[in-house]
Parts: structure tokens; sequence; C-alpha cells
């Protein structure tokens, strides 16, 4: 784990309930992975499907550590609205990184790569490794 503390991780989805399951799924199966700071950030402040600024910027703040930010997103507009915010530079904390991977299984590898200790270079490895995932 890097001195300055533990890699936090954002998932933005444009549901809230989907962003919440997947948060939930991946700190199951990284063993309940307490220690990683994760959050969901997903749909519309008035719970609508879409994605908000305000709530991504929210979830990267509350997970941030000092060892960066890892934010993984569902679809399209997700992405547009995180490279919005990074291209603004001053609403995510330093060291947000949005990372090209599947949202699952990327968050998934992500959350276990954290629960280890995993620097922010290498949460983004584990999480875009999960591309080459086959299923058959």
């Amino acid at each position: 784990m890097s001195a300055a503390g533990q890699v936090g991780i954002v998932l933005v989805s444009h549901s809230a309930q989907l962003a919440a399951s997947v948060a939930e799924l991946a700190r199951g199966l990284a063993g309940g992975a307490p220690s990683v700071p994760l959050a969901p950030a997903g749909g519309l402040p008035d719970g609508g499907l879409g994605t908000s600024s305000e709530l991504i910027a929210a979830a990267a703040r509350e997970v941030d550590r000092g060892a960066g930010v890892a934010v993984l997103a569902d679809l399209g507009s997700a992405v547009l609205t995180v490279k919005s915010l990074l291209a603004e530079g001053d609403e995510l904390p330093e060291g947000t990184r949005l990372v090209d991977a599947p949202f699952v299984e990327g968050a998934v590898a992500a959350v276990v790569t954290a629960a280890a200790g995993g620097a922010l270079d290498e949460v983004e490895a584990a999480a875009q490794e999960a591309y080459s995932y086959h299923k058959v």
C-alpha cells in the first residue's frame, strides 16, 4: 500500500442501483474488502437515470485517501461526464484517473487489487486486464 494511503475507487453508472450493486458485488468478491474506499456514483440526484457531475465529484472526494482515485464508468455519457470533470481540473481530487475497463469485471479486479495494497497504476492495470477475460 502507498505510504500516502489507499487507492479509492468510484463506480459511475447511469443507474444508482446498478452502481451500488456492482460496488456490493466487487466488495463481496474481494472478501468484504472493508478497507477499500469504494463509492458508487449512479444516476441523477433526483434518483432518475443519468449521470451527475456533482455525485461523481462527491464520491471521488469521499474515497480519496491520497493514493489516487480510479474511476470506472458504465456507458458513453458517464465516460464523457468523467472526462469533462477531469478536463476542468478542479472538481476531482488530484490523482483521479478514468480507467478504461469493463464495468463489472473491472470493478472486481480493481477492488481486489486495491484491497491487496496495489498502487493506482496496479489497480488500473488489473481493471484493464479484465478485458481479456473470456467466458467461452
